[in-house]
This record gives structure tokens, C-alpha cells and sequence, in this order.
């Protein structure tokens, strides 16, 4: 690999003085500087290169751990879910949620605690296709489903999953979607749009729109905080 040096480098590394006969003399000067550069720039160009690879592993392997919790939290609500309908939930089931959260939060830590224990149990029960699940998981991660579970119609959840994976959305911006109820705007302006206009369904996605075009969505102007 040939090794290229700007003039002032080189003047550093090479003696030049003129012999009688008026040729010049150049004269190799001090071959530790020049290796010194040689293992300068190559390890400079090797650290960035490994630097890339460390940031890539690591953005694959924060993925694969978000899709796999996302996986876990399913599971064990769908479990669960599964062990209180065989026993016909009712008592049994607000004591069974009670006593492993306590013994789950005090093995795994507070992501287990009851509180969140139930909302695996929602999560399991809202999104019952675990292709969909699986699908979603690799995008989506836990933060994201918490924001969609309070949702109440089915309907709903997988419109703004489907925004989140178009968009490549974080969960603040997925909030802010919800917030601004999207969803139930979208239909209004749906439901208001004619073949005659010749606009395809489903154009109003942003909220903003109403306003420059006029379409009335009153009953939404003020959003409502969303269940937890």
C-alpha cells in the first residue's frame, strides 16, 4: 500500500543539501518518523473502522434484545392469561397476578412488579396473532405497545402501528400522534370526502390539513388524554 505524505511532512523526513558538482543530495532522514507517521494514520484508519463495527453490532444488537423483551412480555401475559381462564379468573386471577409479581419483581427487578404484570396480560390480550406480534416486534419495541394498548378499538392500534413502522417513529412522537387523535380525524375527513372531489381515501393523515382546507372536526379540537 503506497503511503502518500503533504510537502511540509516530507520536508521533515528527508535531508536535502546540494553536492559541489551542483546536483542535489537528498539523504533518507530518521526512519522512526516515518514509521511513526505510517502507524499514525493507519491506526487512525483502523480505529474508525472498528468503531463502525462496534456502533453497528451494537444498533443490532439493542434490535434483536428490544424485539426479544417485546416477545418475553407477550408470552407471559399470554400465559398467564391462560393459566387464570382455566381457573375461571374471578378471585383467583386478582391473587395469582399478585402473588408471582411479588415473587418476579423480587428475582428479575421492577419490570415485573404488578403494574406492569398487567399490562402483559392487556398486551397479550389485544394483540392476539403472535405473527403480528413477531412482525411488529422489530420495529416496535416495549415503550411503543404501552402506548398502544390503552387504545380501543383494534382498529385504531394497528393504524398507528402501521404509521410508527412507515415512519420510523419514536415513542414521543407516536404519543403525539395518538394525542392528536389521527386516527379518528382521518375517518372524518374520509367520511366528508365525494367521488366527485377524485381524492383518494385515506389522504388526510396529518391533522394539520383540516384547518388549511377547511374540514370540520369539532368534536376532536380538544384531545383527550387516552386511558393507561
Amino acid at each position: 500500500m503506497k503511503n502518500y505524505y503533504k510537502a511540509e511532512e516530507v520536508s521533515k523526513l528527508w535531508d536535502t543539501s546540494i553536492k559541489s558538482d551542483g546536483k542535489c543530495k537528498i539523504e533518507l532522514g530518521s526512519t522512526e518518523n516515518i514509521n511513526d507517521l505510517i502507524d499514525k494514520n493507519g491506526g487512525q484508519i483502523l480505529f474508525r473502522k472498528i468503531s463502525t463495527l462496534i456502533e453497528q453490532s451494537r444498533r443490532t444488537m439493542y434490535t434483536q434484545i428490544s424485539s426479544a423483551t417485546v416477545l418475553l412480555f407477550w408470552e407471559i401475559g399470554r400465559h398467564i392469561n391462560r393459566d387464570i381462564l382455566e381457573n375461571k379468573r374471578g378471585d383467583y386471577g386478582k391473587k395469582i397476578v399478585s402473588t408471582l409479581s411479588t415473587q418476579l419483581a423480587e428475582k428479575y427487578g421492577r419490570s415485573f412488579e404488578e403494574k406492569n404484570l398487567r399490562r402483559m396480560l392487556q398486551f397479550a390480550e389485544q394483540f392476539l396473532d403472535e405473527e403480528i406480534v413477531v412482525t411488529l416486534s422489530r420495529q416496535l419495541s416495549w415503550s411503543h405497545f404501552l402506548a398502544l394498548i390503552p387504545l380501543k378499538s383494534e382498529e385504531a392500534k394497528m393504524y398507528y402501528a402501521k404509521e410508527t413502522l412507515n415512519g420510523c417513529l419514536g415513542v414521543r412522537e407516536l404519543r403525539k400522534m395518538i394525542s392528536r387523535k389521527a386516527f379518528e380525524r382521518r375517518k372524518i375527513a374520509d367520511a366528508q370526502i365525494t367521488p366527485a372531489s377524485q381524492i383518494p381515501i385515506g389522504t388526510f393523515k396529518d391533522p394539520y390539513l383540516f384547518d388549511v382546507l377547511g374540514i370540520k372536526d369539532e368534536i376532536f379540537s380538544t384531545p383527550s388524554k387516552h386511558e393507561e
